[in-house]
């Protein structure tokens, strides 16, 4: 999922057109959620979107698929907010009850098991 910027659109030389974005000021935020090719979210898009400046992102992982080093050892579901500082992400992971902290979305009430329960 992909959160856009109405107010940077005008920014956009190809949005009219082909509803394209090319400027991380039009993208606040991406949301992935975790499937069996979690490498992809946790290294991949990572890195991408790390590279596009993209200022935030937030890795779902509801099942707690990603690697232990995520999700912890036994592995268990985890959100991840991946807050975009100095042009390297710095992740913080939430877990069960933890009340989610975004930067994104500052006003936001909602913990890591609602999200999880609204999943499955």
């Amino acid at each position: 999922m992909v959160l856009i910027n109405d107010t940077n659109l005008y920014n956009e030389p190809l949005w009219e057109k082909e509803s394209t974005v090319t400027q991380s000021a039009s993208i606040p935020l991406i949301v992935e959620v975790v499937s069996t090719n979690w490498e992809d979210d946790y290294y991949t898009k990572f890195g991408n979107y790390q590279g596009m400046k993209i200022p935030e992102y937030w890795i779902v992982d509801h099942a707690g698929l990603g690697g232990r080093k995520f999700v912890g050892n036994p592995k268990q579901p985890t959100f991840f907010v991946c807050e975009l500082i100095d042009e390297e992400y710095q992740m913080t992971a939430f877990r069960g009850d933890d009340l989610i902290i975004s930067p994104a979305f500052p006003q936001l009430i909602l913990t890591a098991q609602q999200v999880f329960d609204g999943i499955v």
